[in-house]
C-alpha cells in the first residue's frame, strides 16, 4: 500500500511537473507570438483586434468551442491596447485550459491573423488616401461627387496603366463598376467576349496556364520515368548506406521495404546530396534556400500570366487542365481531382520524383527544430513521416490511396497513420461537411503549400539561416498515460500514442503533418500574377514551422516603408467623416423655438429610427464612403500602395467641376437638405395630431384647420391643392382617413399653391398647426407611451429573422399594457386571418383562423376556425371595412363564444372587432379584443382606447407585411441560388444576410439566414445568428457592402468572395448575398455573367415585392399560376421576371440574326477550316442549332399536329418566321387550355450543356437555350402541389408568453 501511495504521489508531481513545462513553453510561444504583429506607435497591439482573433477561433465548428464566445465581451474602441505582458496575460485567460492539439491551431490562427492584420492596416491606409482624395475633389463641400465623372476617370486610368499592372485592377466599365440597368438587354444576355472581363484576358490566361502545367507535368513524368528505369542498381546500393540508421529508429520497423529503398536512393541519384544522417546546418540552410528558389523560379514562369487558381494550385495537384474550365469550383478544388488515364508505374515514379524534390527540406525541419538535448527521436523518426505524408499530401496523379501504397507498401504502422494523416488534410478538409468550407484546416492551404515543389531542386543556390529556437508542444493526457512521456520528446514521437493518433487524424491534423508545409509564404504569392486570392494562407501551419513560414517570420514595424499611425480608420469612419443628413436637420429643428412643441416629438423619431449607417445607391451622385469603396474595388488587394498613390494623383490631375456644376451641385444639396428638414416637421406634426396613434387623420379636420391660415385669406388657393391629389375611398362612414405620408403629400401641395419662398411658407404653415392644436399633458404622456409601444411592434418586425412570433407577442403586449395603464381593464385578445375554403367551400368561400391569442385563452381560441355560417361579426367587419363594437355581449345576440364551458352568467363585457387591413386598404384578417376575464360586469371601451387599438391594427398589419416581405425576398433568393448551381460550377457557398437594428441603436447587426453549399444544398439557420461589426475586423466585408449598398470583391481566409447588396426602393441595402468562390481570383467569364443574371432577377423581383407591400406598385399577374396563392407565387417570381426579361430581349433581336442560324450548316461546312473549327464542332454546333430550335417550335406550335412526321429538319424550317417570336413572347407556360410536349422537349434539349451553349457565342441560342429551360421549370412548379413548396423559413421558437398557431395562413387570395 505504501508503494502504491509512492506511486500515485510521484506520478501527481510527474503530472504537475509536465503542466508547468506546458504552461512555460506556451507563454515562450505567445511572447513570440507577439514580436509577429504590427504595432502602434506605442508598442501595443490593439485588445479589440485581438478579442476578434479569439472570438473567430472559437467560431471554428470543428473545435466546438461556441460557448466561449458569451464570455467574450467586444470592445468598441481600438485605443486600449495590450503590452507584450498584457498580451500573453489576456490570451491565457481565455485558452490555457484547451488541449496542446487545439493551442497548437490557435497559435496557427494568431499567426495568419497577424498577418491579416497587416493587409487590413494597408487596406485602412488606401482608405485613408481616397477619403483624403473625396475631401480634396469636393470642393463645393456638398459631400457628393458625380458618378459618371468618377467612372470615366477610372477608365481613363486603367487606359493607361501598363499590362501588368492593369491585370491587377478591375476593369471600370464592367459590372459591378456598371449597374445592370445601364446595360442594354442585348449586351446583358447575349454579350459573350471575354476579353471583357473584370479582369482583363482572364479566361484565356487561365486557359493557357493549364495547359502549360499539363504539358509540363506530362514531361516531367516521362523524364522521371526514363531516369529510374535507368539506374536501379546504383539507387539499391545507396538505399543500403542510409538504412543502418533507419533500422535503429525507435517504435518504427526494423527494415524498409524494396520500394522505400529504390525510392530512398533515387533521391540521392538526382543530385539531392542528402542523406538521412543528421544534417549539418549548412544542409539545412541548404533546405531552406532551395524552397525560396523554387517558389521564385516558379513564379517566373507565370509571372506574366493570370489564371483561376494559382500554379501552385494546378501543378501540385496535377490537373489536366482541359476541363478546367467545366469542373466544379476553383482550380485548386479541379486540380484536387486528379486526372485519371497514367498508370500505375507512371504514379510510383512521380511519387519518387516529388520526393528527391522535397525530402531536403522535410529531413531537415525536425532537426532544427529540437532542443539540444532532444537529438535522438527528431533525427530519426519524422524524416519517414515526412516523406510519406509529403507524398499523401502534395500528391501525384493518383488516388491517395494509390499513392500511399506505391510509395510506402508494406511499412509500419506509425507511417500508414502519418499517411492518412497527410490525407485527411489534403482531401478530407477540403470540403467538410458536406462541402461547406467552414473549417480553416488543411481545406485553405494547398496553394501556399504545395506549389513550389513542382520545380527541380537541381539548381537550388544556399537560402535563408535559422531563425532561432524553436517551441515544442506537449499533447495534454490524462493519469494514465501521463508515464508514458518520455524526457527530451514530445508525446507525438511516443510510440504507444500512434493508435492514438491515428484515431484522431480526421479531428486534427498532428505537428509533424505540416512541418514540411514551409515554402510558399503569402509574401511571395503576391509576387505572382495572382489568379487566387491574395490573402490565401495555410491555415494547417503550426507554430513550429511558423519560423519557417515567411507568413509567420516577424515583420518590419512598417508597410511599404510607412509606420503604422496607431488610426484604425475602419472603427471610427462614420464618426470621423460621416454625418447624418436626418440627424443633423433633427438637432437644428430642436435648436428652433418656433418648434417647441415639436421637439419632444422629433427625439423621440431619432430614438426609435431602425437602422442607420447605410448610404443611398441613386446612381448620379457618390458620397464620401461610396467614393471609397468604389476606388478600393477599382484598386484590389494585389496592388501595392503605391498604385493607389499613383490613382490619387491622377484624380487630382484631372477631376474637375465647372463653375455652373459647382452651383448645380450645390443647389442639390440644398434641396435635399430642406426634403429633410420637410420630412421631419410633417412627420412630427402628425404625429402630434394623431394624439392616440390611430395611424389617420381625418381630412374634414384638417381643412377646417387650415382654411383657417392667415383668416381664411388663402382658402380658395388651398382648395386648388385637392384638384392635383388622388384621395383614398372615403370610408363606410364618409369620411376620408389620410395616413402619413398622404397627409404630407396633402401639406406639401398646399404649400406649393401658396405665395412666397416655398421653406418659409412651409415652416410657417407647420407652425400655426402646431400651435392651433392643444394637447393637455396627460394626453402627451398617453401618447408619448403609446408610441413607444407602437414602436415595439414594428422593431419586433425587423429584428424577428423573418417570424411573426415576435410581432405577435410585441401587439398582445401593446394591448395588455394600454388598458392596465389607460383603461383599467382586463383583456384579452386574439388574431384570426382569411384563408381560403378548401375542405368546405359550401360554408363560404373564405374563413378566418385564429392564428394567435393571449396565453389564458389558447385552449378554446387558437388555430379554431370560424366560417360564415357560424354566428359573430368578424366577417362583418371583414364585409364593411369598419371597427364594430359591442358595449354589451350578452344582449347582442350574434356574438360566438369560443369557450362553450363558460355559463351565460359568466358572458358579461364588451368586445370589439378591427379589420386588418393591408396597403391598398385590402382585409386580410381581423383582431378582436374583449373584456370578458374582467371581474367588472360593464366595461366598455373608450373612443380613446378604439383609435389606439385601431393603431395596433395598423402597426401589426405592417410588420406582419414586412416579415413577409422578408420571407418571400428570402424564397426568391434561395429559387436563384438553386438555378444558378444548376448551370456553373465555380462558386463554393452563397450566404444570405438581411439588415436588421442594432440593440445599441448606434449600428445595424446582419442576420445570417440561410447558407447554401456547393451542392445547392440550402441550410436554413433555425435560430438564425446575427454578426455585429466589432465582431468581424478580419470579414469587415459584408458591412463595407451595406454599408455603401455596392458590390465588394474581397478575400478572407484565403477564399475569395463576392459580397453583392440586395437594395430597397430607396437604394439602401436590405440585405447582402456573400458569393464565396473559393480560392479562385474570379470566376470564369460565362459563370460571372450567370451571377449578374441570377443577381439583376433577385433585384427586380425585391423592388416589386417591396412595392407591393407599400403600395407603391400594383400588384401584377403575368402568368396565370400567380394567382395560386402568395406562397406559390413567391416561388416563381424569379423565373417570371426572368422570362419577362427574355421577353424583352427576344423582341429587340433582329430578323437577320435567325437568317444566319439556318444558314449556318451550309456556310460552315465549306469553310469550317477558315473558322478554325473542326468537323465534329461544326456537327455538334448544327445539332445544338436544330434542337434548340426545335424545342422553341414545340412550345409556339402547341396546338398543332404532334410532328410525328417531322423528321427532316428542312421540314422544321417553316416554322421558323416573322412570327415565331411574338408567339413565345405571348405564351404563358403555365396556362390551364396550352399543351407542352414536355417528354419531347426535354429529349431535344437535355443533351445541351450551359457550357456548350455558352462556347456557341450565338445570342439567340442563348436567349431561346435559357427560354425553353424557365418554361419548363415553370410547368414543372406549375405541377406540383402546394405543399412542395414551401417558404424557406426558420423554425418557430418553442417558448413564448403568447400563444401562437403553427398553422400558416399563407394562401389568402386578397
Amino acid at each position: 500500500m505504501k508503494e502504491r501511495v509512492k506511486q500515485k504521489r510521484e506520478q501527481r508531481e510527474y503530472i504537475s511537473t509536465v503542466k508547468v513545462k506546458v504552461a512555460t513553453m506556451r507563454k515562450q510561444a505567445l511572447e513570440e507570438q507577439f514580436n509577429e504583429w504590427i504595432l502602434n506607435p506605442k508598442g501595443m497591439i490593439p485588445i479589440v483586434v485581438i478579442q476578434n482573433v479569439l472570438y473567430d477561433f472559437f467560431q471554428k465548428p470543428e473545435l466546438h468551442l461556441e460557448s466561449r464566445c458569451k464570455d467574450l465581451i467586444i470592445m468598441k474602441s481600438v485605443e486600449p491596447g495590450l503590452t507584450q505582458h498584457q498580451f500573453v496575460q489576456y490570451i491565457s485567460s481565455y485558452i490555457m485550459d484547451l488541449k496542446s492539439e487545439v493551442f497548437e491551431e490557435f497559435l496557427k490562427h494568431l499567426c495568419h491573423c497577424a498577418e491579416e492584420f497587416r493587409e487590413i492596416i494597408t487596406t485602412d491606409m488606401r482608405r485613408q488616401m481616397f477619403a483624403e482624395l473625396f475631401l480634396y475633389c469636393d470642393s463645393g463641400k456638398v459631400m457628393a461627387l458625380d458618378r459618371q465623372r468618377t467612372l470615366a476617370l477610372l477608365e481613363a486610368f486603367f487606359d493607361k496603366t501598363s499590362s501588368t499592372t492593369r491585370s491587377l485592377l478591375r476593369n471600370p466599365r464592367q459590372w459591378p463598376f456598371v449597374e445592370f440597368e445601364e446595360i442594354e438587354l442585348t449586351e446583358f444576355w447575349g454579350d459573350m467576349d471575354i476579353k471583357k472581363h473584370i479582369y482583363e484576358n482572364f479566361d484565356e490566361l487561365l486557359l493557357k496556364m493549364n495547359m502549360l502545367a499539363a504539358e509540363k507535368l506530362s514531361g516531367k513524368l516521362t523524364e522521371d520515368k526514363d531516369k529510374n528505369l535507368s539506374q536501379p542498381q546504383e539507387e539499391i546500393s545507396t538505399d543500403q548506406e542510409l538504412s543502418p540508421e533507419l533500422a535503429t529508429e525507435p517504435g518504427t520497423a526494423t527494415q524498409e521495404t524494396a520500394k522505400q529503398k529504390t525510392h530512398r536512393a533515387s533521391l540521392k541519384e538526382q543530385g539531392q546530396g542528402i542523406g538521412l544522417r543528421k544534417p549539418s546546418t549548412s544542409r539545412q540552410r541548404l533546405s531552406r534556400g532551395s524552397v525560396a528558389e523554387q517558389g521564385s523560379r516558379r513564379g517566373s514562369v507565370v509571372n506574366q500570366t493570370q489564371q483561376r487558381g494559382s500554379v501552385a494550385q494546378q501543378g501540385s495537384r496535377r490537373s489536366s487542365g482541359v476541363n478546367q474550365t467545366q469542373q466544379r469550383g476553383s482550380v485548386a478544388e479541379q486540380g484536387s481531382r486528379r486526372s485519371s488515364g497514367v498508370n500505375e508505374t507512371q504514379q510510383r515514379e512521380t511519387v519518387a520524383e516529388q520526393g528527391s524534390r522535397r525530402i531536403s527540406t522535410a529531413e531537415q525541419e525536425p532537426q532544427t527544430e529540437q532542443d539540444p538535448n532532444r537529438d535522438s527521436v527528431p533525427e530519426q523518426e519524422p524524416p519517414r513521416g515526412s516523406v510519406t505524408e509529403e507524398g499523401s499530401q502534395r500528391g501525384s496523379i493518383s488516388e491517395p490511396g494509390q499513392r500511399r501504397k506505391s510509395f510506402v507498401g508494406d511499412s509500419s504502422t506509425s507511417l500508414e497513420a502519418e499517411s492518412r494523416r497527410g490525407s485527411v488534410i489534403d482531401q478530407g478538409q477540403r470540403r467538410a461537411s458536406g462541402g461547406q468550407r467552414k473549417g480553416s484546416g488543411g481545406r485553405k492551404m494547398s496553394v501556399s503549400e504545395n506549389g513550389p515543389y513542382q520545380e527541380s531542386i537541381k539548381e537550388e543556390p544556399l537560402g535563408e539561416s535559422e531563425h532561432g529556437p524553436q517551441i515544442d508542444t506537449i499533447q495534454e493526457q490524462d493519469a494514465d498515460s501521463a508515464p508514458q512521456l518520455e524526457e527530451g520528446g514530445t508525446l507525438e514521437e511516443s510510440k504507444t500514442l500512434e493508435s492514438n493518433i491515428v484515431k484522431s487524424q480526421e479531428k486534427k491534423p498532428s505537428l509533424l503533418t505540416h512541418e514540411k508545409q514551409v515554402p510558399m509564404d503569402s509574401e511571395q504569392q503576391r509576387e505572382e500574377v495572382p489568379t487566387s486570392s491574395k490573402k490565401e494562407r495555410p491555415p494547417g501551419t503550426s507554430k513550429k514551422d511558423s519560423q519557417k513560414d515567411k507568413a509567420c517570420e516577424p515583420k518590419p514595424q512598417h508597410i511599404e516603408g510607412k509606420k503604422w499611425l496607431g488610426e484604425f480608420l475602419m472603427s471610427d469612419w462614420k464618426m470621423k467623416y460621416i454625418k447624418s443628413e436626418d440627424e443633423e436637420q433633427a438637432k437644428l429643428i430642436c435648436d428652433d423655438s418656433r418648434f417647441t412643441d415639436l421637439h419632444a416629438t422629433i427625439r423621440s423619431f431619432q430614438t426609435y429610427k431602425g437602422i442607420k449607417g447605410r448610404s443611398a445607391f441613386d446612381g448620379v451622385s457618390l458620397d464620401l464612403l461610396q467614393f471609397v469603396q468604389l476606388l478600393e474595388t477599382f484598386v484590389g488587394e494585389d496592388t501595392s500602395l503605391s498604385v493607389s498613390q499613383s490613382l490619387v494623383s491622377f484624380f487630382q490631375k484631372n477631376f474637375s467641376e465647372t463653375k455652373q456644376e459647382k452651383i448645380k451641385a450645390l443647389e442639390q444639396a440644398r434641396r435635399n437638405s430642406f426634403q429633410v428638414r420637410r420630412k421631419i416637421l410633417l412627420e412630427a406634426l402628425f404625429e402630434k395630431w394623431d394624439n392616440d396613434g390611430s395611424g389617420f387623420l381625418d381630412l374634414n379636420e384638417i381643412d377646417d384647420l387650415l382654411y383657417t391660415y392667415k383668416e381664411g385669406m388663402e382658402r380658395e388657393s388651398m382648395k386648388k391643392a385637392k384638384l392635383h391629389i388622388n384621395f383614398p375611398k372615403p370610408s363606410p362612414g364618409h369620411e376620408v382617413k389620410l395616413s402619413s405620408k398622404q397627409f404630407q403629400r396633402y401639406i406639401e401641395l398646399v404649400v406649393s399653391e401658396l405665395r412666397g419662398n416655398e421653406d418659409q411658407v412651409l415652416e410657417n404653415v407647420v407652425e400655426f398647426l402646431m400651435s392651433s392644436l392643444e394637447r393637455t399633458h396627460t394626453e402627451g404622456l398617453r401618447n408619448c407611451a403609446r408610441r413607444k409601444w407602437l414602436h415595439q411592434i414594428q422593431h419586433a418586425a425587423e429584428t424577428s429573422g423573418v417570424s411573426l412570433e415576435p410581432v405577435y407577442t410585441e401587439t398582445f403586449r401593446a394591448l395588455t399594457q394600454d388598458a392596465e395603464a389607460h383603461g383599467n381593464k382586463k383583456i384579452s385578445a386574439h388574431i384570426s386571418l382569411l384563408e381560403e375554403n378548401v375542405l368546405l367551400p359550401e360554408r363560404g368561400h373564405v374563413l378566418l383562423r385564429n392564428v394567435a391569442c393571449t396565453l389564458d385563452d389558447a385552449p378554446f381560441v387558437l388555430n379554431k376556425v370560424l366560417y360564415r355560417d357560424m354566428k359573430g361579426i368578424s366577417f362583418t367587419v371583414v364585409d364593411e371595412g369598419k371597427p364594430i363594437h359591442v358595449p354589451q355581449v350578452q344582449h347582442h345576440g350574434n356574438i360566438f363564444f369560443w369557450n362553450s364551458t363558460r355559463s351565460k352568467n359568466e358572458q358579461n363585457g364588451s368586445f370589439l372587432a378591427l379589420p386588418l387591413q393591408d396597403a391598398y386598404m385590402r382585409i386580410f384578417g381581423v383582431l378582436a379584443v374583449d373584456t370578458l376575464r374582467d371581474p367588472r360586469e360593464i366595461n366598455i371601451f373608450l373612443p380613446h382606447e378604439i383609435r389606439f387599438y385601431q393603431g395596433v391594427a395598423n402597426a401589426f398589419s405592417a410588420a406582419y407585411h414586412y416579415v413577409h416581405s422578408r420571407e418571400h425576398i428570402l424564397h426568391t433568393v434561395l429559387t436563384g441560388i438553386r438555378w444558378l448551381f444548376g448551370i456553373t460550377a465555380g462558386i463554393t457557398t452563397i450566404t444570405m444576410c438581411f439588415t436588421e437594428p442594432s440593440s445599441e441603436q448606434e449600428d445595424y447587426v446582419l442576420r445570417n439566414m440561410m447558407l447554401t453549399d456547393h451542392l445547392g444544398v440550402a441550410e436554413i439557420h433555425a435560430d438564425p445568428p446575427t454578426i455585429s461589426r466589432r465582431a468581424c475586423i478580419f470579414r469587415d466585408f459584408l458591412f463595407k457592402c451595406t454599408d455603401t449598398s455596392e458590390v465588394i470583391l474581397a478575400s478572407s481566409g484565403g477564399e475569395t468572395h463576392i459580397a453583392i447588396p440586395l437594395r430597397q426602393i430607396s437604394g439602401e441595402a436590405i440585405g447582402v448575398l456573400d458569393v464565396n468562390i473559393g480560392r479562385s481570383r474570379m470566376l470564369v467569364y460565362q459563370e460571372y455573367k450567370d451571377l449578374q443574371k441570377m443577381m439583376k432577377m433577385i433585384q427586380n423581383v425585391s423592388y416589386e415585392i417591396l412595392g407591393e407591400v407599400s403600395g407603391e406598385i400594383e400588384k401584377q399577374m403575368v402568368l396565370e399560376m400567380e394567382v395560386a396563392g402568395e406562397v406559390k407565387r413567391a416561388a416563381i417570381l424569379f423565373f417570371r421576371t426572368m422570362l419577362q426579361d427574355l421577353r424583352g430581349c427576344l423582341r429587340l433581336l433582329d430578323s437577320m440574326e435567325f437568317v444566319s442560324l439556318l444558314l449556318y450548316e451550309h456556310k460552315h461546312s465549306v469553310d469550317f477550316l477558315q473558322e478554325d473549327l473542326s468537323p465534329q464542332e461544326v456537327e455538334a454546333n448544327v445539332t445544338l442549332i436544330h434542337d434548340i430550335l426545335k424545342g422553341v417550335i414545340l412550345f409556339s406550335q402547341q396546338d398543332k399536329d404532334p410532328f410525328r412526321d417531322l423528321e427532316e429538319w428542312e421540314r422544321w424550317k417553316f416554322h421558323i418566321n416573322k412570327y415565331l417570336v411574338e408567339e413565345i413572347c405571348a405564351l404563358d407556360p403555365t396556362a390551364s387550355n396550352v399543351e407542352i410536349n414536355v417528354e419531347l422537349i426535354t429529349r431535344y434539349i437535355q443533351d445541351h450543356s450551359r457550357t456548350q451553349v455558352w462556347k456557341f457565342k450565338n445570342i439567340v441560342i442563348e436567349l431561346l437555350y435559357h427560354w425553353i429551360s424557365i418554361c419548363l421549370t415553370l410547368i414543372e412548379l406549375n405541377t406540383q402541389q402546394d405543399s412542395f413548396i414551401v417558404p424557406p423559413l426558420p423554425k418557430k421558437s418553442t417558448t413564448t408568453i403568447y400563444a401562437m398557431s403553427s398553422e400558416r395562413s399563407f394562401r389568402e387570395k386578397l
